[in-house]
């Protein structure tokens, strides 16, 4: 029965990275491996001869001894602990991406056009690089993405020369996301899975990000492309917005406090996520019914319909087909983990794979098989890839190889357009084709990585 959870889930993820092929949303075939995945594992539970225990990660002794009801009984322990887990990520990503669309609500991000003056295309090259860098570290990367490409549309007229900045940035918001806790959804499952923390994420993975986004940054700024003056297009007799900085910067501080309130009491993330948006969501509603009011008294008028609540609306532009795909993903993993197929195949790594690289305290996982990882992430997505890792690895909290996958992870989407979260949008909002990325921007990618993997590398035996 192995076979055919592995096969059901093989299937599905082909169908989920052709989605563009096969013009199917790739939620669809996350939310059916979902379903078939645990639906078969309750139908042939007797088939199963082993069961992962997450607490202990081993198999479970005896579980070939246990009669059928102590197995159903066990099964639904299991899928509600997976379910607790999951649910964790999904809360804490649902209170980031609504904190991000109040901010929007309000334009506080139009601020941000005010950093980029210059004309000269190596200086506006290095001002998106370095505020990708930093601000996907307190939003995430796809929203970094988002923004600043919203941002160069509105001020760089060419099409080309925005495609380049566009895979620039695209590397910077990666590199950027791998260090923070908020920064990437896989480094934020393993922060929330308590393989990692907030400082020793910052010591081990901030230089070798940086590395990983100032080297190509460093050799695009000398490319032909980047040479010489851009023709800017400022929006003139823009209305002005009195709260766009309140918000922005209340926005961001609200989530840069989650990590701080993780360290100071000790709960899981989504609680402190959750408080952040509600204090978030009150200053919004207090600034709009001000903004109501200061209205009816500046035209002299009373008007009788309520002013459109910020929260609700934000709400609703939160893209929910993203939550349900990561469910689906992280779900159908879980079944694989919860059979003990995961655990298998981490055995099977330590015995056919070459020992390249350093080992782990004693564990045989050498730096080969993590940056096989990065490169696989940059082919598939890389959620799964380190959803199965939680299940493989059993290293203890900050051990350098949870780290080491969080960067690889985090960075190795970059090297093709489709392998990261943040080079998906800026395929789609560019036009970006996918050939002249590999031509242009994939070896630049290659080399922040590697570099990055090396200083990496070396940090780690400084500490």
């Amino acid at each position: 029965m192995e076979v055919l959870l592995i096969t059901v889930f093989v299937i599905g993820y082909l169908a989920i990275t052709l989605e563009h092929q096969l013009k199917v949303d790739k939620l669809i075939p996350a939310i059916v491996m979902l379903g078939l995945s645990w639906g078969f594992i309750a139908l042939f539970l007797d088939s199963f001869t082993n069961w992962f225990d997450p607490v202990r990660h081993a198999l479970l002794n005896n579980f070939d001894r246990l009669d059928h009801e102590s197995r159903e009984v066990l099964l639904e322990k299991t899928l509600l602990r997976h379910l607790g887990k999951t649910a964790e990520i999904l809360f804490f990503l649902l209170g980031a991406m609504t904190i991000v669309e109040i901010i929007d609500y309000f334009d506080g991000f139009s601020t941000m056009k005010t950093f980029i003056k210059a004309k000269s295309k190596v200086r506006v090259l290095w001002i998106m690089s370095i505020l990708a860098f930093m601000l996907s570290a307190i939003i995430d990367n796809l929203t970094a993405t988002i923004v600043l490409l919203s941002i160069l549309q509105k001020i760089v007229r060419d099409d080309k020369l925005r495609m380049w900045y566009a895979g620039l940035v695209v590397i910077a918001a990666n590199a950027g996301g791998a260090w923070s806790p908020v920064g990437d959804l896989t480094t934020t499952m393993l922060w929330i899975a308590d393989k990692v923390t907030t400082t020793y994420l910052f010591v081990y993975l901030f230089l070798p990000s940086l590395i990983c986004m100032v080297l190509p940054t460093f050799i695009a700024s000398k490319l032909p492309a980047f040479k010489g003056e851009i023709e800017m297009e400022h929006e003139k007799n823009e209305p002005v917005n009195n709260f766009r900085k309140t918000m922005l910067f209340s926005g961001l501080g609200a989530i840069v406090f989650v990590p701080i309130f993780k360290m100071i009491t000790g709960l899981p993330p989504y609680v402190g996520m959750m408080l952040s948006l509600g204090v978030v969501a009150v200053l919004a509603e207090l600034l709009t019914n001000y903004s109501f009011k200061m209205a009816q008294v500046k035209e002299g008028k009373s008007y009788k319909d309520k002013p459109e609540n910020p929260v609700h609306r934000s709400l609703s532009k939160v893209e929910m087909p993203s939550v349900l795909f990561f469910f689906g993903i992280l779900m159908a993993v879980a079944a694989l983990e919860s059979v003990g197929i995961l655990y298998s195949f981490a055995n099977s790594l330590e015995l056919f794979l070459p020992m390249m690289g350093t080992e782990l305290h004693g564990e045989g996982v050498s730096d080969l098989v993590v940056l096989f990882l990065g490169v696989g992430s940059a082919v598939i997505d890389n959620v799964p890839l380190v959803a199965a890792s939680l299940g493989m690895f059993a290293q203890p909290i900050d051990n350098e190889l949870w780290h080491f996958i969080a960067y690889a992870a985090g960075t190795g989407g970059s090297m093709l357009i489709i392998g990261s979260a943040a080079g998906v949008v800026a395929m789609g909002m560019e036009k970006i084709d996918f050939f002249w990325y590999f031509k242009n921007i994939s070896w630049l990618a290659l080399i922040g990585f590697l570099a990055g993997a090396g200083v990496f590398m070396l940090t780690r035996t400084l500490i």
